[in-house]
């Protein structure tokens, strides 16, 4: 059986930490109520430090709303944050934490923590970011995503120890797949 291969690659559509066309690329799919997500937040950090220039980043969403009842709701306020420049500070306030704080009134006040207005992270203002969410999602499905964090190193599937040591060995023995440079 062969080993899932990221679909889409990455590209200007994607929430990126780093330059797109970078020697690597780090993908993940995940679910900002799942605490495995939360607990590969801090191994992610340490390799994007490490690598520095040489990654790209890329958060996906895979929000597994049968499991998760906020996850959904959480993942469009991210959307919506991003809409004007602020998903990596939305990310970091909805990933924080042991237990995630996810309710309505945390996404607003979210939001006014990072001076977004707080009812533009909410339905029904959320329904214009509401398509990017399923695209990831589509995404993770094509790409063979069965639950999260769901790592992608160079374009493929990782299955790996979910350390920052062996996530850098990855990315720099495995060969890296160019990332697109497609429109959103």
């Amino acid at each position: 059986m062969s080993t899932p291969q990221l679909d889409p690659p990455v590209g200007p559509y994607d929430h990126l930490k780093g330059v797109l066309g970078a020697e690597l690329t780090l993908v993940e799919y995940g679910d900002f109520e799942c605490p495995y997500c939360r607990a590969t937040v801090p191994v992610v950090h340490e390799v994007v430090e490490r690598l520095g220039r040489r990654l790209v980043f890329a958060f996906r969403h895979f929000p597994l709303a049968e499991l998760h009842p906020y996850a959904l709701s959480a993942a469009v306020a991210a959307e919506a944050a991003g809409m004007v420049g602020q998903f990596w500070p939305m990310y970091g306030r909805l990933m924080a934490g042991d237990e995630p704080a996810l309710t309505q009134a945390d996404l607003r006040r979210y939001a006014e923590e990072i001076g977004v207005p707080p009812e533009s992270v909410l339905w029904p203002a959320t329904q214009r970011v509401e398509d990017r969410v399923e695209a990831d999602f589509n995404s993770g499905v094509r790409s063979g995503v069965q639950g999260t964090p769901a790592l992608f190193v160079n374009g493929v599937a990782y299955r790996g120890e979910r350390t920052a040591d062996a996530l850098v060995e990855a990315l720099q023995t495995q060969q890296a797949q160019p990332t697109e440079s497609r429109p959103a």
